[in-house]
């Protein structure tokens, strides 16, 4: 057996030296709302977070939330921070604030309390704080493909520019993405041969999932790549700007909205027409083409839950109207 070198021994002895965990060790006091931004992934939901905790605790204590004061509370017993909290709640409804908004920032305190708890510095919870009821309604009228057509017949597809917004606007109808999915495209994420997308979907974390292309499709982001020459540039961003001042940067989903607000107007659609309103109508296209076959609708528009096509059947059958017709004729 070899012996131990003696620079092995000396830290052998101060290992075997140590408490059990003191190589792990966790601040005394943690920063429980810096936790629980750090655990959370969408940029967005951090603001979020941020914004709703700043005004709970001006509100309840009069001062920007810190560690002492974050741990003041989650300190509370059960009974007194329900107390506090409904008193946010009260203060939130009489300022008449949507049902929604007053959720978001229920929620945002839940949240809080629920990552207290497994710090270990929160005994309580908060289930006895209802949020209220939503009755949620969303415009999810959209255009006809007529429509759609003029807008892409709009597009000057002998250009640098116009091939990158004609690629866009087939990926926004063929594919029902969303903005933020094209904008997060790199070019590696396109597979020509087998005709396939990766992307980032909502909700979908860092994974991506593969999404099947038209031959239109294939044929729009071949162009655009080789006229922009990304071909093969398989980490650059898929989609980037062309202006002179921002010439290379991956283009916003603030863009995509303005292409296709700016395109609908021109070609005299009234409706007030973004990446999501053009989403919208795919799936209500979709449904028509099909006769309403819900799964393979789902499975296309990448919806989660199959209520949520369901609101869209409703909406293009007009189910309301058809049932508010026939109690009117009988009287």
């Amino acid at each position: 057996m070899a012996p131990i070198h003696p620079e092995n021994v000396s830290i052998l002895e101060k290992s075997l030296g140590l408490t059990i965990g003191d190589n792990f060790g966790l601040e005394r006091d943690p920063d429980v709302i810096a936790q629980l931004i750090g655990d959370t992934r969408s940029p967005n939901t951090k603001k979020a977070y941020e914004k709703d905790l700043r005004d709970f605790f001006l509100y309840i204590a009069g001062r920007q939330p810190d560690r002492g004061l974050v741990l003041e509370f989650l300190h509370l017993e059960q009974k007194h921070a329900v107390a506090v909290v409904l008193k946010y709640k009260a203060y939130l409804i009489k300022k008449k604030l949507s049902e929604a908004t007053v959720n978001r920032r229920l929620s945002a305190i839940k949240s809080m309390t629920a990552m207290g708890r497994k710090l270990g510095v929160c005994t309580f919870t908060l289930e006895d704080v209802k949020g209220e009821k939503v009755e949620s309604y969303r415009d999810i009228t959209g255009i006809s493909a007529s429509d759609y057509a003029s807008v892409l017949a709009l597009v000057d597809r002998s250009t640098k520019k116009g091939k990158r917004d004609y690629a866009i606007l087939r990926l926004l109808w063929d594919n029902a993405l969303r903005r933020n999915e094209i904008s997060s495209l790199v070019v590696g994420d396109f597979d020509a041969q087998s005709a396939t997308l990766q992307i980032l979907g909502k909700g979908k974390g860092t994974k991506k999932e593969v999404v099947d292309l038209s031959r239109k499709t294939v044929e729009a982001l071949a162009d655009w790549l080789i006229i922009s020459g990304k071909a093969g540039k398989y980490k650059e961003p898929m989609f980037t700007v062309l202006a002179y001042n921002g010439e290379g940067k991956p283009i916003s989903g603030e863009a995509i909205r303005r292409l296709v607000d700016n395109l609908s107007q021109k070609v005299g659609i009234t409706k007030k027409m973004s990446p999501h309103r053009v989403r919208h109508s795919s799936i209500t296209t979709v449904l028509d083409k099909n006769n309403g076959n819900y799964r393979a609708t789902q499975r296309f528009s990448r919806h989660a839950k199959p209520d949520t096509v369901m609101k869209y059947d409703d909406n293009r059958q007009k189910l309301q109207k058809q049932m508010t017709d026939i109690l009117a004729d009988l009287v």
